[in-house]
């Protein structure tokens, strides 16, 4: 390299390090005085499907061999029913599951009353019941594989699932 290219690439560097701000704040990233700026589909964007499953809650629980909503599962799914209305461009798939106890068909079927459960609370409160789909898996997709209360006691659920915007 001669001297006047080594000049000319010292320089560049010198104005790149004028233009260079290290102030977090100053991207909006949450830094001291930083305004905190929303990442689009992060889980600190209310309107994501992130925010939904993370803040929101994108699962119930039940009791051993029942589809009651329990009174944290209405929280939960009052919570998601505000945000489905909030964020009319999605619609979602509410997935029932049930743990290792039982038969196959006995646990497909309560993981339908289960699905169905979520479905019609949320209908209850305003969502479009065509934005709502149901499926069961019964005990064919555990979260926790062990034969233990603890892990049952996961796998005993209806798990709301955003799939995608209405809007095509």
């Amino acid at each position: 390299m001669n001297l006047l290219s080594k000049a000319a690439a010292l320089g560049a560097l010198a104005l790149m390090a004028a233009c260079t701000n290290n102030d977090p704040s100053a991207l909006g990233g949450g830094g001291p005085g930083g305004t905190g700026a929303l990442v689009p589909g992060s889980p600190s964007d209310p309107r994501s499907p992130a925010y939904f499953q993370q803040t929101v809650g994108d699962r119930v629980l039940f009791e051993v061999d029942q589809s009651t909503l329990t009174p944290a599962a209405q929280t939960v799914l009052q919570g998601q029913a505000e945000w489905l209305l909030a964020n009319t461009d999605f619609m979602a798939t509410i997935e029932g599951h049930a743990d290792e106890q039982g038969t196959r068909e006995y646990n497909l079927a309560l993981g339908a009353r289960r699905a169905n459960a979520a479905r019609e609370y949320l209908i209850s409160r305003g969502v479009a019941g065509n934005r709502l789909q149901t499926v069961s898996y019964g005990k064919e997709r555990p979260i926790e594989i062990c034969s233990t209360e603890e892990c049952y006691s996961k796998n005993r659920r209806a798990v709301t699932v955003l799939t995608g915007s209405t809007l095509g």
